[in-house]
């Protein structure tokens, strides 16, 4: 206990020190530390570091970047979009969402730059609290395990917000795995460990593996793989080594329950012949599960058809270019959110399932890929400015040799292929702010920091 204590004072000493050079510091950790948290608490911590932002402002600490100005003029088109939506009123209301794509950047380029050291240290406090997260969350599923007897309670999220799973659907497991990969590659690239650091690293490593989202499991197992093979100091000497090792991993993950069977359900859906519902076990009979093929040459489906994720991106992709073309608006797109409605008509076309009294239909779900979702609601331009935000980002994390920051930057670019994240809440005041973080200019370090 004196071991904790003792711990958690230096790290609130620490906080005070770097607060008292920069008071942003606090704010932007904290701002970090409650995405996972209620809306309101996060929606207030933004309110108090933009408040702080304006306060403190000093027209010597003014410098723009390119890397600030682009997301700033993405925000303006989306704010523009309003005037050429097809729906305005939806778009009016998805503005105020994507408001810190303007005012986090603008806070970054008008007040005192982070030093390098700063930086290190909120990713370092985020990483700690992420695995305070990862526990919490463990620790509940285990309970609940204990009351219910329902492993699902270890595993993803719940369904139609029911609140089975790991965490909550309203929390997304996919976009909880990227907050908590972001943590393990801080932790995993540190050179030497502390035992806490080891046991953190294996800890949210077992948590990502129990969310249980392909994509992010995928990406982190090949970014540890390039990591211990290519950027650590000992890749060369225990290649070997590294090599066994995450084979054995691999191996261990792809064997277990319920996570083989999401692979599973994927692999199997990807074949040119559609599966029946027996192949994939505690489906009711009757389901058909649509293949990728099927997804993309089907002239019509039936309410029992059943889109694993793959097969569903697959058609997702496929009314996209068809509503495009149909609608032949390549410049503007359709208005921030305003694509909703041509996704619904999409579905009463193809007779899709349209939800009832216990499950919602496919005609609510956004397309799923923030490539296209920019490319539907903003047209060409929105399209061409999300990709320049992406390669600065890539191209950054490579220059500044930041294994954390290229981490970050391959599971957005990655992530943005299977969700529509910068249209959410989370995504995007998640995204934004760690962009800022890495892309902004920072101060040389001295010996006060």
């Amino acid at each position: 206990m004196a071991n904790i204590y003792n711990f958690l004072k230096n790290v609130l000493l620490d906080i005070k020190s770097q607060t008292n050079n920069n008071i942003l510091f606090l704010w932007s950790l904290l701002l970090l530390v409650t995405i996972p948290l209620p809306f309101a608490v996060n929606n207030v911590v933004l309110a108090v570091f933009l408040l702080i932002s304006i306060l403190k402002f000093k027209k010597e600490n003014v410098s723009f970047n390119l890397f600030l100005i682009v997301p700033i003029v993405l925000f303006f088109w989306i704010a523009l979009s309003y005037f050429w939506s097809i729906d305005q009123e939806t778009t009016l209301k998805a503005i105020p969402k994507e408001i810190t794509l303007l005012l986090i950047p603008i806070a970054f380029a008008v007040n005192k730059k982070f030093t390098s050291i700063q930086t290190e240290k909120i990713k370092q406090y985020y990483s700690y609290s992420m695995v305070i997260l990862a526990v919490f969350f463990m620790l509940r599923a285990t309970i609940r395990y204990f009351i219910n007897q329902d492993s699902r309670a270890f595993f993803y999220h719940g369904e139609d917000y029911v609140d089975y799973g790991l965490v909550p659907k309203l929390l997304n497991a996919i976009h909880v795995s990227v907050f908590a990969a972001v943590a393990l590659f801080y932790f995993v690239s540190k050179e030497v460990k502390t035992k806490f650091e080891n046991v953190a690293a294996i800890l949210l490593f077992a948590f990502i593996i129990l969310l249980s989202s392909k994509n992010i499991i995928v990406v982190v197992l090949l970014l540890g793989l390039l990591y211990f093979f290519y950027f650590s100091k000992s890749s060369q000497k225990l290649r070997l080594r590294n090599l066994i090792v995450f084979g054995l991993v691999l191996g261990l993950i792809v064997s277990f329950g319920k996570i083989k069977n999401r692979f599973k359900e994927e692999f199997q859906s990807n074949t040119d012949k559609s599966i029946s519902a027996d192949v994939i076990s505690n489906v009711p009979q009757g389901v058909h599960y649509i293949s990728l093929k099927e997804a993309w040459t089907n002239e019509t489906f039936s309410p029992n058809d059943y889109f694993p994720g793959t097969a569903f991106r697959v058609y997702q992709f496929r009314i996209f270019t068809e509503i495009i073309s149909e609608n032949n608006d390549y410049l503007l797109g359709f208005g921030l959110n305003a694509s909703t409605q041509k996704i619904k008509e999409k579905a009463v076309q193809y007779n899709l399932f349209l939800g009832d009294n216990e499950h919602e239909g496919y005609q609510d779900k956004n397309l799923h890929n923030q490539y296209i979702q920019n490319f539907s609601d903003l047209g060409i331009i929105g399209f061409a400015l999300l990709l320049i935000i992406v390669l600065f980002n890539i191209k950054n994390a490579i220059k500044n040799k930041d294994f954390v920051h290229f981490a970050f930057a391959i599971l957005m670019i990655s992530l943005f292929l299977t969700e529509s994240f910068l249209w959410r809440q989370r995504g995007v005041v998640f995204f934004t702010l760690f962009y800022c973080l890495f892309n902004s200019n920072v101060l040389k370090d001295n010996p006060k920091n």
